[in-house]
């Protein structure tokens, strides 16, 4: 059975373009973090209120560490630290990022990082389509800033545990990339009107990934 989801990230808490994504009649939402630009999380609540089918998301860097708890509350499902099987898709997330020079709220040293990424998959039950939810890209992917990689070494470690990471951060880097097989989706900001839609087929790496704007 063919599915087809949506992927937004980086709203820095900009919704008016969701209304606009939602008319594309996706079956799916997945959102890779920055929900929020340092808070407050209330608007998010309301945000996720809109999504009338089944929503999976994790935190960014930019969200202050209590969008756990309103995620927790909200119509979503918080991907942050757990994984989840929805029909032949399994899906696992992970939120925050690396360190940047910022010094953001929901940030995490490569060790932990590693280390969450380590349990998780230990627990995770494998399907036909393995999906990674992060904030974060993996380092050496679509993470390109000033000519410089600037995404997740840990990630990256455990990109072959995947057959697709959907996620966002780097604003300046939307675009697909396929390296050994895993495909990485950066759909660009969502506030801008960027998104991807994601078309799981019913053969395993059987994954179309389209760019959009609205």
């Amino acid at each position: 059975m063919i599915m087809n989801a949506l992927l937004l990230t980086d709203f820095h808490g900009q919704f008016g373009k969701l209304d606009a994504f939602l008319r594309l009649e996706p079956e799916l939402v997945i959102i890779s973090g920055d929900l929020t630009n340092f808070g407050p999380v209330a608007p998010v609540l309301s945000m996720l209120a809109q999504i009338d089918v089944p929503c999976f998301a994790v935190p960014g860097n930019c969200d202050p560490r209590e969008i756990i708890d309103a995620l927790e509350e909200s119509n979503a499902v918080s991907l942050h630290g757990s994984s989840i099987l929805v029909g032949k898709i399994s899906f696992l997330g992970l939120g925050g990022s690396n360190p940047t020079p910022s010094s953001c709220p929901f940030e995490m040293q490569e060790e932990e990082i590693g280390s969450l990424l380590t349990n998780l998959l230990q627990r995770r039950e494998r399907s036909m389509h393995n999906v990674l939810v992060a904030h974060a890209p993996p380092h050496g992917t679509v993470d390109v800033v000033n000519g410089e990689h600037v995404g997740s070494t840990a990630l990256r470690q455990h990109l072959k545990d995947f057959d697709l990471v959907c996620c966002g951060h780097v604003h300046e880097d939307r675009r697909v990339c396929d390296i050994d097989g895993v495909k990485v989706v950066n759909p660009g900001p969502a506030k801008d009107g960027y998104g991807a839609m994601i078309q799981f087929g019913d053969e395993p790496k059987d994954i179309d990934v389209e760019l959009i704007s609205v």
